[in-house]
């Protein structure tokens, strides 16, 4: 955030104006919420995508440092690192906790093929279970045209197997409004042994729609994500497939 950023800030913003040319929000500790209401942006699809990879640093080493010491290194092949161990392991998942106005709870995520339904109920919708970090990540779909029947939504974000941890991925959580600027939430702080992170919840207050950073690492998975945040569902230890989506 530059020094203009905090210039044009009122006293009761609640969210960093974020970068003009890039039409952005973003959340952070000190400004961590928004009215999707307000912003005139609660209705259509709201669309949340996760898109994660692993820093350069973890894939190439030292290699710049060798290219200080040994500029000619520069003419060689480059190694092909897309299959390395590293990249392998890599793999964050995406779900959403829902809990509606009729009391219904539940849980939106790849694990057991839960993907949720956007035309009905739970009114969220996952697209599918990215491995290995591609552009388009991983996106829930949140149907705000049925907003009267959503209470509130907790999107998390949780390590699946042998992967690093968070702090060695460049992990960022975007909502994409069907209107106004996308807001973005990065996942960067250091908790080495974390293995999921509430992210961001969704709220239906007083039928205004509002989206509060939460950004809390736990160390175990969604059973201590229900715990801290009261879902009160049962869980038990789930699997993928070892192919595909």
């Amino acid at each position: 955030m530059g020094f203009l950023d905090g210039l044009w800030r009122g006293n009761d913003s609640a969210f960093d104006s974020g970068n003009a040319a890039t039409n952005a929000i973003e959340l952070t500790k000190r400004y961590a919420q928004v009215s999707l209401t307000k912003q005139g942006a609660a209705t259509g699809n709201l669309r949340v995508n996760l898109s994660w990879r692993m820093r350069t640093s973890d894939l190439g080493g030292s290699q710049r440092e060798s290219l200080l010491r040994h500029p000619f290194r520069a003419l060689k092949p480059p190694e092909v690192i897309a299959h390395s161990q590293s990249m392998v392991n890599v793999d964050l998942d995406l779900g959403c906790l829902y809990e509606l106005q009729d009391g219904t709870k539940g849980v939106v995520q790849p694990l057991g093929g839960l993907l949720g339904d956007v035309n009905g109920p739970p009114y969220v919708k996952l697209s599918g279970d990215d491995r290995f970090g591609s552009g388009s990540g991983e996106t829930l779909y949140v149907n705000l045209d049925q907003r009267e029947n959503i209470k509130r939504l907790l999107v998390f974000v949780y390590i699946y197997d042998q992967t690093p941890a968070f702090d060695r991925t460049q992990a960022m959580v975007t909502l994409y409004p069907g209107n106004g600027p996308r807001i973005e939430i990065s996942l960067d702080e250091r908790h080495p042994q974390a293995r999921s992170c509430a992210v961001v919840m969704i709220e239906n207050i007083k039928e205004e729609i509002i989206v509060h950073r939460e950004v809390k690492f736990v160390y175990g998975f969604q059973g201590e994500l229900d715990r801290l945040y009261g879902w009160g569902l049962q869980w038990g230890r789930g699997f993928k497939s070892k192919t595909g989506r």
